[in-house]
């Protein structure tokens, strides 16, 4: 994982994703930008699934506190 995305949010990470799918989906891509940009979008994917389990894990946290 890049520096850059360890400092970006949840929210620009899928924005970044949203616009990798729309360039997907809409065949602009050389099929050589196709493999970076498949690569890409499975990091960001990643991140964000580590980022939703992390908030759930301090959700979960937070309320065996409160009980």
């Amino acid at each position: 994982m890049s520096n850059n995305m360890k400092e970006e949010t949840y929210s620009q990470a899928l924005a970044r994703l949203q616009k990798i799918v729309a360039q997907i989906d809409s065949g602009e891509l050389e099929i050589d930008q196709l493999a970076d940009k498949i690569k890409d979008a499975n990091a960001i994917i990643a991140f964000c699934n580590d980022k939703l389990t992390k908030a759930d894990e301090e959700i979960k946290k937070l309320s065996q506190e409160k009980q």
